[in-house]
């Protein structure tokens, strides 16, 4: 985790699950599936037509501190099944749509003897009055990604 530029947020980390890499790899493609190992995530869904793939598109609802941020997800490469390369716009809903962060990453997916490592690796750029909490961003944002991929860590090893 870094934040060189003001507002601006990096953050990374791996993990290992025992499953195998295109298991994996096609769960986590399918932002639908985010609410079932992401407890802050209210709902995703599928904005664009056709199979997952580069320039697919998802709307997914999230609870900040009591609010509601809505994310556009779209994916700006696809090479199933080691990589997903995304880009995020997140707004706070209130009156009018306030604008929190961009967010532009990577996941990987590589095949170990264990099962499958994954990583990821964000920037995050804050916006708006948000860039006042650019630190708070990546501490949270940092212990966030870890409990969310635990938690899908737990989900998919505790399938048969």
């Amino acid at each position: 985790m870094s934040g060189g530029e003001p507002g601006i947020v990096r953050i990374a980390g791996e993990i290992v699950i025992n499953r195998p890499v295109d298991e994996v790899s096609d769960f986590v493609a399918d932002e639908r599936n985010e609410p079932r190992y992401n407890p802050r995530m209210l709902r995703a869904e599928l904005t664009s037509a056709g199979p997952i793939g580069r320039g697919t598109r998802f709307r997914a609802e999230s609870a900040m501190m009591g609010l509601t941020v809505e994310t556009a997800v779209e994916f700006t490469a696809y090479d199933r099944p080691r990589l997903i390369a995304s880009t995020s716009r997140s707004v706070l809903r209130l009156i009018k749509p306030l604008p929190t962060a961009d967010i532009q990453g990577t996941v990987t997916f590589d095949a170990v003897p264990e099962g499958t490592r994954m990583r990821w690796s964000w920037e995050v750029e804050t916006r708006g009055v948000f860039r006042l909490m650019t630190s708070m961003v990546a501490r949270m944002g940092q212990q966030q990604e870890h409990t969310v991929w635990a938690n899908l860590k737990h989900l998919l090893e505790a399938q048969t």
